[in-house]
């Protein structure tokens, strides 16, 4: 190998073991990185930031800005008030909720399709009275699969169409990805709705039962002048069994004490450790007169505004709290806000809850100035779990917003407009119309997705030009050697889905899809079928719970354990090569 291999080589090494490990976020780990290759000059200068106006970058921005346009418009809830029904057995629901995600995930950022029908789901869970745990996970892998099917569906396939016109002249075209990725993706809902539910584990202690959903870990104070001061705390219990709440212990003195706690006596300024829903909670703090934890900050919020309100959020991988607690990123001070209980998968929180590090997956229970929850619940990055989502949804231009969107699918389908520039024209149209508002256009970018993408795009140009991808290319063809070309194929979407399952799928694609063109190039076939098995590949991450972001969000409203995944996904990820690989040799042949 060269220097400059074994560099790139080294530098790619470490972000995929930093992702791994999970310590940094991934955009501050891609761009680490690409400072890095600068100053080792493996990556010119001059291209240090090319990535970020890559149209790859640029349309997976555009897609998030009009996938906010289709949710505030109210577009998606004409179609889920008309099609979802608590009273419809387990499968057909599924089945429904799974069509929808996948259709909708094909025309919008999938880990939008999920935030938005995710809060559906379980709240048509609640009514049927079962756990949503059975039904959250079909859905996360319906909005995985639904991306497949076109050029917008998922930031995998965006990257492989710029990655094809920078190699091969020309990009794929919106639904040029539809015969393999529809088909796979119809293969996968089929299997998810009969039989995939079926091997989700259920547990008594998960999360959310379906009589014990949405309990958290919270904390009431003993007021100065409460009329239980004196009492022993198991004097409590029957007003607690007659509201739903579980007494855990009592925190006095900064110090936490269970079990013979409850004989304890009393005291002014006494915490008490509870479990419950936010509505039991509610009632037993209004039944005993007692505070919430943090009383100062419940007092300012009260002076500040003209009531409380209290929302339900889940936290993803890249939120602002995310393994941080409500106390150092000034919770209060910053949103007047304060954290007043947090739902972990059944596990105990062990320290005081504003001072306890959130994790992914995490349900927190925030108390809020009225009418701020919207506010709050984004500056946090945090999704929240209301039946209508974020924000109040403007019907009357649910029309508008569904015909400026068919119209530049169709006008960039048939190559009347780049679709940069058409997606671009949506985004205008609905900042002119109101659909989004000028100073929300913003906020719904990700934009530690387009700093990864920014700072990977690069990187792998520079492993291109320095051969790196033809050694792996070639090492992956002498490994196959002999073999008939549809097996070499299996091996990189093998390969490429495992990577998948661990690392962010945009890593995996920026990587996958040059090494697929060389494969091609070293056998003397057409490079496309192995870029659709590289797509199809690098959007089956079903595994783990890291692997795509929307298994993220679904591990604590779920209740689901790391290795609850596999259960289903790994069927699901064969099924997957089953029936992409023949459908790939018939409409992309070599």
């Amino acid at each position: 190998m060269t220097q400059d291999q074994i560099i790139l080589f080294s530098l790619f090494g470490a972000v995929f073991a930093l992702l791994l490990w999970g310590r940094f976020r991934y955009d501050i780990v891609a761009f680490s990185a690409l400072m890095v290759a600068v100053l080792l000059d493996v990556v010119p200068a001059q291209e240090a930031f090319a990535g970020f106006g890559h149209p790859a970058t640029i349309i997976v921005a555009l897609v998030l800005v009009v996938s906010a346009g289709l949710v505030r418009s109210g577009a998606v809830f004409l179609i889920t008030r008309t099609l979802v029904d608590s009273t419809r057995s387990l499968g057909s629901h599924i089945a429904i909720m799974g069509g929808i995600g996948g259709v909708l995930s094909a025309f919008m950022n999938n880990v939008a399709a999920l935030a938005l029908l995710m809060p559906v789901d379980i709240q048509t869970a609640r009514k049927a009275g079962r756990s949503p745990g059975l039904s959250l996970m079909p859905l996360s892998f319906a909005t995985i699969l639904g991306g497949m099917a076109t050029l917008i569906g998922t930031p995998p396939n965006i990257i492989i169409a710029s990655i094809r016109e920078d190699s091969l002249g020309s990009p794929f075209a919106m639904f040029d990805f539809a015969p393999v990725g529809a088909i796979t993706a119809v293969a996968g809902l089929v299997f998810v709705a009969l039989i995939g539910w079926r091997l989700i584990p259920q547990r008594e202690d998960a999360g959310l039962k379906a009589a014990e959903m949405g309990d958290y870990i919270a904390e009431l104070t003993v007021p100065e002048d409460s009329a239980h001061i004196g009492k022993r705390l198991i004097e409590l219990q029957s007003d607690a069994d007659k509201t739903d709440v579980a007494l855990l212990g009592v925190i006095r003195d900064g110090k936490r004490r269970y079990g013979p706690a409850l004989n304890t006596e009393v005291r002014a300024g006494d915490i008490l450790v509870l479990e419950a829903t936010p509505e039991a909670l509610d009632e037993f703090r209004a039944a005993l007169s007692l505070a919430f934890s943090d009383s100062e900050r419940e007092e300012a919020l009260k002076a500040a505004g003209e009531g409380l309100d209290i929302v339900e959020v889940v936290v993803p991988r890249d939120a602002r709290i995310a393994g941080k607690t409500a106390q150092s990123i000034g919770l209060h001070w910053r949103q007047r806000s304060v954290l007043m209980g947090i739902s972990r998968r059944g596990k105990r929180i062990t320290s005081q809850v504003r001072k306890t590090m959130i994790h992914p997956g995490d349900i927190l229970l925030l108390l809020v100035p009225k009418e701020t929850g919207s506010d709050v619940t984004e500056w946090l990055g945090c999704l929240p779990l209301a039946e209508r989502g974020l924000s109040v949804t403007q019907d009357t231009k649910t029309w508008a917003a569904i015909g400026l969107f068919g119209a530049a699918v169709a006008a960039a389908s048939f190559g009347l407009v780049y679709l940069p520039i058409a997606l671009g024209l949506v985004v205008l149209a609905y900042v002119l119309t109101r659909i989004v508002p000028l100073n929300e256009l913003y906020t719904h970018i990700e934009w530690p997705v387009v700093v990864l993408l920014g700072s990977m795009i690069p990187l792998g140009a520079a492993l291109e030009d320095a051969g790196g991808t033809e050694l792996i290319a070639n090492s992956l063809v002498g490994l196959t050697q002999g073999m008939p070309a549809w097996v070499i194929l299996t091996v990189l979407m093998v390969v490429t889905m495992t990577l998948s399952d661990v690392l962010n799928n945009t890593a995996t694609t920026i990587v996958a899809a040059p090494v697929g063109i060389q494969m091609a190039q070293s056998l003397g076939v057409s490079p496309d079928p192995f870029l659709m098995a590289v797509a199809v590949a690098a959007s089956s991450a079903y595994l783990t719970p890291i692997g795509h972001k929307n298994n993220t969000l679904i591990l604590g409203p779920g209740g689901y354990k790391f290795g609850d995944y596999w259960r289903m996904g790994l069927p699901l990820e064969a099924l997957v090569v089953a029936v992409s690989i023949p459908a790939i040799l018939v409409f992309w042949p070599f």
